[in-house]
């Protein structure tokens, strides 16, 4: 088994990582994207989804980056490293390959005039195994029909003492009295 993927962290706090994903049921069918920003110590920070109709997976794929290109002009963000499991998407906005669907061009001509404010963009092709989290994302907005709410996601570090959580480093801002939900998973050191 190969190790799991760890791409190099952003070194400055106007950097971020998207992972972003789209994906049609029936091509052209039900459609969605799902879009994890993470931050420069790789905790996602936010996440983005939204069930966009009647789309082919090509035009999905391209909604997800538009959405993670939006996300960084509205945070006045200066660099973003996209890691997209669509080669096609992939490879057209690295200019390897030429936008030849009139369905997709003037998604892919947003794109690049979104990309092009930034001081720094890039895009890379992962499997889709290391884009779970997109996926997953992409999967409940079409599973249910709706958008998922566009809270931040937190993410620390904890140990059980006494059957509670006790966070190793200092936690982000929690409301006092609020419900959040908790997905625990041990860390093999």
């Amino acid at each position: 088994m190969s190790s799991p993927f760890k791409p190099p962290l952003p070194s400055s706090s106007s950097e971020r990582v998207a992972y972003i994903d789209g994906g049609s049921r029936g091509n052209p069918g039900p459609a969605g994207y799902g879009v994890v920003i993470q931050d420069s110590q790789g905790r996602t920070v936010e996440t983005l989804s939204k069930r966009l109709g009647t789309a082919t997976n090509n035009v999905a794929e391209y909604q997800a980056l538009l959405a993670a290109l939006e996300y960084a002009g509205r945070k006045q963000l200066r660099r973003l490293k996209i890691y997209c499991d669509s080669e096609l998407v992939t490879k057209q906005m690295q200019g390897r390959y030429r936008v030849k669907s009139p369905e997709l061009s003037p998604l892919y001509e947003r794109a690049r005039e979104l990309a092009s404010r930034l001081d720094h963009f890039s895009i890379q092709h992962v499997p889709r195994e290391q884009n779970r989290q997109a996926d997953r994302l992409v999967n409940e907005v079409l599973d249910h029909g709706a958008s998922t709410p566009r809270l931040p996601v937190h993410s620390f570090l904890a140990v059980v003492e006494a059957g509670k959580l006790r966070p190793l480093s200092p936690t982000p801002e929690l409301e006092e009295g609020m419900e959040y939900e908790v997905r625990a998973r041990k860390r093999i050191k």
